[in-house]
């Protein structure tokens, strides 16, 4: 999937926005399809650009990253779990692009090369690692963001380079400040979703509860599990099915409510599904981020079934946390736990209020003026320091606890005053041995870099240093507990 689109003659000097997603599932693409919505509100985009990275890959890489995963959540969700909590830890890889992926990115390269953007947005963790082995690399000098698709943040997302990450919520952002990271490269903006209908349409007061039950996200045998346990409900209620592209499922639909006469309304593929949400008083499906967060914005609560092991899981208990959902862990009592939702006088509404407070329809929005307005030199963190970070995860420390030399600091740019590395404070001394100044200042210069300094460390330094022959720099510890951290 690629698509570009221009803003005209007249913006022929602003920014070039290339987004990088990879279609494994639905959730990233419609993510990087909201902050191409966003950029056409913005006068400063000049064009933009969306790539989905496995449509460019060979067969059998796209085959095995997009359907293998789908086969392992149906068949093996224990294994997907396992792998969850694998790949959770921070950094856990810390090595270069393995040799078949680095193979299939060969065109993801071409194409970003072709653009030439001055900025990219990454809504899946395989282009953010690739951003940032290419910006080490100096084969781009663009502005990148992290855009994470979930409410729990999985280590496996954290790149050791980017300009900026956004994350869905607070308790994030506290997480990975605890991890290092300055507040000035992180922030909690919400998943991108696309652009919200201004307000509800007006409901009689005296209409049944309306449900929306996502069938085509929850899979055959399952959905209809599901709406076959509704049908016993005691409470009064009409129902939308979303059956998706999967007319199969759609006929099976149609034929089981037939009998509740016009109580069911069953649908394949629709484009009015803002509409339908916010007409909706209660959601029935699987806890995806982009669904959830959609359902958010609407103010619409959700009885989460069926989800995915990790990301939808730690989703799902986000939302429970906040008061805007409820799960069903079995499809046999469906029916019994809507009722209950239902029945108890004003329960529904206070999850709808829920519901309202958690959404960030303007997330995408938010997302583009972050990166856009931020910082203009990356942030980098050193192998050292990621090794730190992992290994204090590991061991469940906190990183920004830690003392000693493996202990980290940061480096910030004295005229801009943003963070520009995460190190550990034993490299500090390096530093200051090669780059200090008489007066005791720090002043990475690049022309001051011998052959013998390492390889690792010229790419950090050119990434730091950018377009500039030096760079001013003041060495800071980190900051106060992220508890105490707001906003």
């Amino acid at each position: 999937m690629r698509k570009t689109s221009a803003r005209g003659p007249g913006t022929a000097g602003g920014e070039r926005v290339l987004i990088l997603s990879a279609g494994v599932g639905s959730g990233h693409n419609s993510a990087a399809a909201a902050v191409q919505q966003a950029c056409a509100e913005r006068d400063d985009v000049a064009e933009v650009q969306v790539l989905d990275v496995l449509q460019v890959s060979s067969v059998l890489y796209r085959a095995l990253l997009g359907k293998g995963y789908f086969v392992l959540v149906e068949g093996a969700p224990w294994l997907v779990e396992w792998g969850y909590d694998l790949s959770d830890p921070p950094f856990r890889r810390r090595g270069p692009i393995d040799p078949w992926t680095r193979v299939n990115a060969l065109p993801v390269i071409a194409a970003i090369r072709q653009f030439r953007p001055t900025s990219i947005v990454c809504t899946h963790f395989l282009p953010a690692q690739l951003v940032a082995s290419l910006l080490l690399r100096g084969v781009i000098d663009a502005r990148t963001a992290v855009v994470t698709t979930d409410y729990d943040f999985q280590g496996l997302w954290l790149p050791g380079v980017f300009h900026a990450l956004f994350v869905a919520r607070e308790e994030a952002r506290v997480e990975l400040m605890a991890l290092g990271l300055p507040p000035d490269r992180v922030a909690a903006t919400g998943i991108p979703i696309a652009e919200q209908l201004d307000a509800a349409p007006s409901r009689n007061a005296g209409e049944p509860p309306m449900l929306l039950i996502s069938a085509g996200a929850s899979g055959g045998d399952y959905a209809v599990s599901v709406v076959r346990q509704t049908m016993h409900m005691r409470s009064p209620f009409t129902a939308t099915v979303v059956c998706g592209r999967n007319d199969v499922l759609r006929q099976r639909m149609e034929r089981l409510v037939a009998p509740a006469g016009d109580r069911y309304s069953v649908l394949g593929f629709t484009a009015e599904m803002p509409q339908l949400l916010r007409c909706a008083d209660l959601f029935v499906g699987k806890p995806g981020g982009l669904s959830a967060s959609e359902c958010m914005a609407a103010g619409l609560p959700m009885v989460l079934v069926n989800p995915i092991p990790g990301q939808e899981v730690r989703n799902g208990d986000y939302l429970m946390e906040q008061g805007a959902a409820v799960r069903c862990n079995t499809a046999a009592t469906i029916g019994w736990k809507i009722d209950q939702v239902l029945r108890e006088p004003g329960r529904l509404q206070r999850m709808q209020a829920a519901a309202r407070r958690t959404g960030r329809p303007d997330a995408a929005a938010d997302v583009l003026t972050g990166l856009l307005e931020g910082p203009s030199r990356p942030l980098v963190v050193t192998r050292a320091a990621q090794k730190t970070i992992l290994g204090a995860s590991e061991q469940r420390l906190v990183a920004s606890d830690l003392k000693g030399p493996s202990s980290l600091v940061r480096l910030v740019d004295s005229a801009a005053g943003s963070t520009v590395a995460v190190l550990q404070a034993e490299e500090v001394g390096e530093l200051q041995n090669r780059y200090g100044t008489p007066d005791g200042e720090l002043v990475l210069r690049r022309g001051q870099a011998p052959v013998s300094l390492r390889w690792e460390a010229r790419r950090l330094l050119r990434a730091m240093l950018r377009g500039d022959d030096a760079l001013p720099v003041r060495v800071e510890g980190l900051s106060a507990p992220p508890h105490v951290v707001t906003g």
